[in-house]
């Protein structure tokens, strides 16, 4: 039982580190993407395949820019 458990935790480690990785916020706005993409889809009809690209590359953006600020 001892393995199965320690092969849970480091299975749930690796996705968890995989997922958040080193900035959490990334992680936050693109799980706010995907519901903000499928509750336009949904509810207005609307095709937003373009939503999601568009808020990860601007997460992608303000990462870079948290991470850099204050470097010369």
């Amino acid at each position: 039982m001892g393995r199965v458990i320690r092969s849970l935790r480091s299975f749930g480690a690796f996705w968890y580190d995989f997922v958040i990785g080193d900035d959490w916020h990334v992680a936050a706005v693109v799980v706010a993407a995907l519901a903000l993409t499928a509750l336009v889809v949904h509810v207005a009809g609307v095709n937003a395949w373009w939503l999601l690209p568009l808020c990860v590359i601007g997460a992608l953006a303000w990462s870079l820019h948290r991470a850099t600020a204050g470097r010369s």
